[in-house]
């Protein structure tokens, strides 16, 4: 697995890991003054906390894996970065970014999501893991075909199982989509109230294959794959399902799987399902969520901040992801008061703010007339 990219995509993505971890990570190879055995002491007791705040993250160097990277560091942990490919590694090095030992808080380590071994190996001596790759195609219309969701399938369930007997690993955030949850049978329109999608919602698969829905299936199966693997053991999992990640420059960094999110777009938006997340909440709702699996967080968690409404709102998504609008007629917009689906995050906004309200409330006006 792991998203595949440009060469000018992943330049830019290093640039911007580069710049971040000079900013944030000088403090992680301080040396503390004092004599030879203050020293020996104190390293003895920075090795017993790095070891407990080391975690690894897969897919690293994506536009989402980034922004993770990016607000653990930020969080103090220590990042082991798990790269597919030797091109992202060579790269990597070829900037200069991390040094030897670990500096800046960050390693690199070379792991195949579909090979137990490299994962157990990647995984030894991280408390937690963050898995947020996925599988796309640069060469495909829509980036994604229904052979890639079942390989992301199977990915998932390595993943975990590699979790499961990985000694060190406690807890592990599973990035996967709102689209897991939002495809399900049509429902009547008499309905006086609509239906509202949170984590106990799930896309129906036989709709998503009829439909050729291969990203939405792909990532439906991957979760139910996560959750089988986990099921019955110790291993603490939470998945964290986003709406379409955006922020500065996503049609340039991650276009594949923007457009494979897309596919289908026009019935979402039509029934108010289209929502996107900004790439910065999307990366805070993991870190944050992952600090509170010790206590009250479990289960799916979904992320947006904000739901497409308007059909002008749309077709700017469309040009910036270069795509084309059919010719004939604006996609329809959703009519709020015949809606038969509403989002709500609840679950995930009372975790994050004291204010335990959805975040259609918290962040943006709704009309109810």
């Amino acid at each position: 697995m792991g998203v595949l990219r440009s060469t000018q995509s992943l330049e830019a993505e290093v640039e911007e890991m580069r710049a971040a971890l000079l900013l944030h990570g000088a403090g992680f190879g301080a040396r503390r003054p004092g004599g030879a055995a203050a020293k020996r002491v104190a390293r003895a007791d920075e090795a017993a906390g790095a070891e407990a705040r080391t975690v690894c993250v897969t897919g690293g160097t994506s536009f989402v894996g980034f922004a993770v990277v990016d607000r653990l560091l930020r969080h103090g942990y220590n990042v082991r970065l798990a790269l597919e490919t030797q091109e992202d590694l060579d790269k990597l090095r070829e900037m200069e970014m991390f040094g030897e030992n670990g500096r800046d808080g960050v390693w690199t380590v070379m792991a195949n999501v579909m090979d137990p071994v490299s994962l157990h190996e990647a995984f030894d001596g991280c408390v937690g893991v963050f898995h947020t790759s996925s599988l796309v195609d640069p060469g495909g219309i829509s980036g994604y075909t229904k052979h890639m969701a079942h390989l992301e399938a199977k990915a998932a369930e390595l993943v975990v199982e590699a979790c499961v007997r990985t000694e060190s690993v406690r807890r592990c955030v599973f990035t996967s989509s709102l689209l897991a949850c939002v495809w399900r049978q049509i429902y009547a329109r008499d309905r006086r109230f609509p239906t509202t999608i949170d984590e106990n919602c799930w896309s129906d698969e036989s709709l998503c294959g009829d439909n050729k829905l291969w990203f939405s299936l792909g990532k439906t199966m991957a979760e139910k794959a996560a959750w089988r693997a986990a099921r019955g053991t110790d291993l603490k999992l939470v998945t964290i399902c986003p709406a379409l990640v955006t922020g500065p420059g996503f049609w340039r960094r991650n276009p594949t799987p923007s457009i494979a999110y897309l596919k289908g777009a026009h019935a979402m938006l039509a029934e108010g399902l289209l929502a996107t997340a900004n790439v910065e909440r999307v990366a805070e709702a993991h870190v944050r969520v992952y600090e509170e699996m010790n206590g009250t967080a479990g289960g799916r968690y979904i992320c947006y901040d904000h739901v497409v409404r308007r059909a002008e709102e749309f077709a700017e998504l469309q040009r910036q992801l270069g795509l084309h609008a059919p010719a004939g007629r604006a996609p329809a917009a959703p009519d709020e008061r015949a809606a038969r689906f509403e989002l709500c995050n609840r679950k995930l906004t009372a975790l994050m703010s004291a204010r335990r309200r959805c975040t259609y409330d918290a962040y943006f006006p709704v009309s109810y007339e």
